[in-house]
């Protein structure tokens, strides 16, 4: 393929979920769902190498994306969306690696493998009166460096290719996990320049 080719279908790529979510999907998106419409998932739906956003804030790549938050939210500057973000965000794990229900986490120039198995679902109830979805995985090698447990979040309740997540990842216990709130790591698809990732962003 050429250049062209390529950009052309990142670009192509980047906006495709956009067009094919169905009405009820966007309004789970949005964290309106019944409970019952939640299904189960495999590790499947994450397959692919993905990049870390947490460079592109540091960088000031995001700015607009934070500038747009706060323009819709003017109880918020555009410096405090920013540093809930950094929060968010933050995260030493560049690059994860999803494939045969296998899991690499690199971190500099080390990393870490394990298969997970599934755990089921859980479906959490927020202040604001919206609902959330993780999917649970567990790692199957005690004797492994990777996290033991592992959530995923990409405002989807059912059975679909993810476009970008927010992971959660600890080694105390799922439990434990669900409460975290305040972190939450978010990756988009490796091959997605940055510029890229800011329009996806900017038209989520």
């Amino acid at each position: 393929m050429t250049i062209l080719g390529l950009l052309l279908s990142s670009s192509a790529f980047a906006h495709s979920h956009g067009h094919q979510m169905t009405e009820a999907e966007q309004q789970a998106a949005k964290g309106i769902f019944a409970d019952a419409d939640v299904k189960d998932r495999s590790l499947e739906d994450w397959d692919g190498i993905w990049q870390s956003v947490y460079p592109l804030l540091q960088s000031g790549d995001l700015d607009p994306v934070f500038k747009q938050k706060a323009e819709k939210d003017s109880s918020k500057t555009v410096d405090q969306v920013k540093a809930y973000y950094q929060t968010g965000y933050k995260t030493d794990v560049g690059k994860i690696e999803i494939e045969n229900k296998v899991m690499t986490f690199y971190q500099g120039d080390k990393s870490a493998s394990c298969a997970y198995r599934y755990d089921g679902y859980k479906i959490l109830h927020y202040a604001s009166g919206k609902k959330g979805v993780r999917y649970l995985f567990s790692c199957t090698d005690s004797a492994s460096q990777a996290p033991k447990f592992v959530q995923f979040s990409d405002h989807t309740i059912g059975p679909r290719k993810s476009q970008h997540f927010h992971i959660y990842t600890g080694n105390s216990s799922q439990a434990e996990l669900l409460k975290q709130m305040d972190n939450w790591p978010t990756y988009y698809p490796e091959q997605l320049y940055a510029r890229q990732v800011v329009d996806e962003m900017l038209h989520h």
